[in-house]
This record gives structure tokens, sequence and C-alpha cells, in this order.
């Protein structure tokens, strides 16, 4: 088939390779988000699609808005029977669907209708799930509600963090894509309506997720820990500043005292937490300051009796 590629991400780039090594299809263009200024400097930087894209000799293009009419036109120029669309970043309008007589096939990170929406490897993390797993869907004019083709369980390790998860998702889901791909066109993949009642949902990441409750235990503070990685991140508070914190939970423990507490124990330095379980802290990072160790914090925090970690 005749494919467009519309994606951004590293998450994208495993299927757009696997797509452009399969002589099946022919990768005619793809569609990534315009250059952005990112990281301290706010240099302009390539998405790592584009970049891909760029060496495979592949035509790019980036229209600020999809749904302008311009890029309507651009897209029906290419001709395409196939869009394969897996992270864009923008919405695509009802109008734009008819365009391929295979419509736009998308890679969610899920097991649909389980956390539509736009960080469901975060949220499957963060809720502490034990096996997610990934969909080829075609979408429609909804938030992830279009009929499902193919899917495929994936293991969450206990210690798995968000972007391990997501490099190990990536590069299965361009299987599955392949394989949605090649039983298209006879039939071979049967669409299947998704069941609404069951659908929950995985929002964009906002900074105040990564605030750590302690009245939470210690193993949903560490599942969250994992699923926030690298952003928001956790975090909390200490003598009014901010601290980001990594840490895990202290086994077969019961804390002595109310959550968010600092303990010093066997030299290390642990949290209470709810439940009465506890944290065992393994580095902070202050807000203006490098990461360090537990230890290297203690030392130079010179902690008081029974201090805590969220009190401002």
């Amino acid at each position: 088939m005749r494919i467009v590629f519309c994606g951004t991400p590293a998450f994208a780039v495993p299927t757009l390779k696997a797509i452009l090594a399969d002589p099946s299809h022919t990768v005619v263009a793809v569609i990534t988000q315009p250059d952005r200024p990112r990281g301290r400097g706010q240099e302009i930087s390539l998405s790592p699609v584009k970049q891909a894209a760029l060496e495979a000799g592949i035509p790019v293009r980036q229209p600020v808005k999809i749904r302008a009419p311009e890029a309507r036109e651009l897209l029906q120029s290419f001709e395409p029977e196939c869009f394969v669309i897996i992270a864009y970043g923008q919405i695509i309008p009802a109008g734009l669907l008819p365009i391929s007589r295979c419509g736009w096939i998308n890679l969610h990170a899920s097991l649909l209708p389980k956390y539509r929406g736009a960080a469901p490897i975060n949220w499957a993390i963060a809720n502490g799930e034990t096996i997610t797993g990934l969909t080829t869907m075609r979408i429609d004019a909804g938030m992830d509600t279009g009929d499902m083709l193919l899917q495929e369980e994936i293991d969450v390790s206990p210690a798995e963090t968000a972007p391990e998860l997501t490099a190990r998702m990536a590069e299965a889901g361009a299987k599955l894509m392949i394989e949605t791909l090649r039983g298209l066109p006879d039939g071979l993949v049967t669409p299947k309506k998704q069941n609404d009642a069951l659908a929950t949902y995985a929002p964009l990441l906002k900074k105040e997720d990564g605030r750590i409750d302690w009245e939470r235990n210690a193993r949903e503070i560490f599942n969250r820990m994992r699923g926030f990685e690298p952003w928001p991140g956790a975090y909390t508070t200490f003598r009014g500043k901010t601290c980001q914190l990594r840490g895990e939970p202290a086994t077969r423990e019961q804390a002595p005292a109310a959550p968010g507490t600092l303990l010093l124990e066997d030299g290390e330095l642990r949290v209470a937490c709810g439940d009465a379980t506890v944290l065992r802290v393994l580095t902070v990072k202050l807000e203006g300051r490098a990461e360090v160790s537990a230890q290297e914090f203690v030392n130079g925090a010179r902690l008081a009796k029974e201090e805590h970690f969220g009190n401002s």
C-alpha cells in the first residue's frame, strides 16, 4: 500500500522503520509536528520521526494545523491508500478520515478501551498495573474510540519505569502494526467495536500529578515515581523548598510515625507513608541543587527529630 506516516516522538520511530523495511508497502510521505525549541537552551531540534524520515530519504511535511484546508490538499496530493498515525500530536478532524480507502490506522499503547488518552503508559504504571498492552485501531472522530484491529498484552515488570516500558512497547508495537497492515487489504483483520462501558482514561500529565501524597502507601508512591519518570517526576517539599525524590518500598517494615515523617534507620533515609508502610529514599534533588544520594542529603541537612517531607 501507499502509506502516509504521521508521528512525532521516539515511540513512533520503530514502526516507521519497520514499514520502510517491508517491501509490501511504500511510505510516500511523513507528516510530523513543526520543529520547536527544546531544552534549557531552547534550541530548535527535529522530532525523532523527522530525523528517521530524513535519514531514509522520505519527504517530510510539517503542517502547523492539520485541520487547515491546505493540509487537506497536501494529504490528498500523496494519494495514500492508508494512513498510519502514532502519537502525532494533533487531533485528526473527521473530514480527513475518508481520504484513504483503509482509513487511519493508529497504534495505541494500551489494551483499549482501557487508558484512552495521551499518557496510557504513564498511568498504567502509576496505577500499579502488572499487565498492559498495545492496540491497533482505525481512528474515528472520538478520542481513541475507533474500532480495534489487533491487540497484544505486555507484562509490566515490578520496578519498570515509564521510559523503559515505552522503549519495549515501541518495538513490540512495530511488529503489531506490520501484522495489522498485512492483514487489512485481504480482510484477514476484523474490526471490533470497543465496549465504551469499560473505558478508562489516561489524561495528559500535569505538574501537579508528581506531587507526593504521603497518605498513600509506599507501593502506590513508588508506582507513581515509576510512572511519572522523567516528568513530572515525584516531588515534595522540605523546609519550604521543592525536592525531587527517587525511592523504593522498604520490605517488611511498619512505619512508627505519621505519614511524611523522615526516619533514619541503619544509616538509611526512610519516610513513613500511609497504611503504616515505609519508603526507602534513594536520591534527593533540592531545587537549585544537583541530585545527591540519600546519605549525602542526610549529611548536609542535619535532620532534626521528626522532620517531615511535604510539611509546607
